[in-house]
């Protein structure tokens, strides 16, 4: 095993202080996508000391125009399952706990029981999203909520704001309708695209709010949110630990 200081050039950068700050810790995230498992992986390389990922789909083809391990060895596999195991071999120190399943209603609540320094929603469906982002802020828990990435292409449009102030995004605006009638209507982060989402790119499979599409992606774009939803992570805490 390379123990050599392995994080020598994060702490040349943020200092051993706060490069212990990020090693005590312990960070969810939920939905391992295009979004969710670049964010657990710059976590995890910038010292977070634990992390519990929650993801109970498997890998696609559809998957490998953008997902970090979206590769022909793992199709079929839990994404939950291969992104731990990468995780680990990037830092065998990592304390990890995986939930290989789609968490609904009660079981919610009881995994944001624990103490978590920050969660990270990288959801892609709106009823569990909303979920999600009121059972952490009635705990008082941080969050940051990734939201729609796709039918855009222009990565120097992507910003971060606080929900309220997010807009050009239809998942943004059904989620802040949902979160607006359970008395949530501002103070946590999402990062979101300025840019309009290309109306021909998106195929809409069922009818309603809470609608399934199929949305046209291109390679860096779910990438990048993830990178700036971690950013959000790690300077909160370091700033404010």
């Amino acid at each position: 095993m390379h123990t050599e200081n392995w994080q020598e050039r994060t702490e040349l950068l943020i200092g051993k202080e706060n490069t212990q700050k990020l090693k005590d810790a312990h960070i969810l995230v939920v939905g391992l996508g295009g979004v969710g498992a670049y964010a657990a992986e710059n976590l995890c390389r910038a010292g977070i000391g634990e992390l519990t990922i929650v993801d109970g789909d498997t890998l696609h083809p559809s998957n490998k125009n953008r997902q970090l391990i979206a590769l022909e060895s793992t199709m079929g596999k839990p994404k939950a399952q291969i992104l731990g195991e990468r995780l680990q071999d990037i830092n065998p120190e990592l304390k990890l706990n995986i939930i290989q399943k789609f968490i609904k209603d009660e079981q919610m609540i009881d995994i944001l029981n624990k103490p978590f320094d920050y969660v990270v929603d990288a959801i892609d469906t709106l009823s569990p999203k909303v979920y999600l982002i009121y059972h952490a802020r009635k705990k008082g828990l941080k969050i940051v909520s990734s939201l729609g990435s796709g039918g855009r292409m222009d990565p120097t449009k992507i910003i971060i704001k606080d929900i309220s102030k997010s807009y050009n995004c239809r998942l943004g605006f059904m989620l802040r309708k949902r979160l607006r009638k359970l008395g949530i209507s501002k103070g946590f982060k999402v990062v979101f695209s300025e840019e309009k989402a290309d109306e021909s790119a998106v195929i809409v499979d069922e009818p309603g709010d809470n609608k399934k599409s199929t949305v046209g992606t291109i390679s860096y774009m779910p990438p990048i949110y993830g990178c700036f939803c971690a950013s959000v992570v790690i300077r909160d805490i370091i700033e404010n630990k």
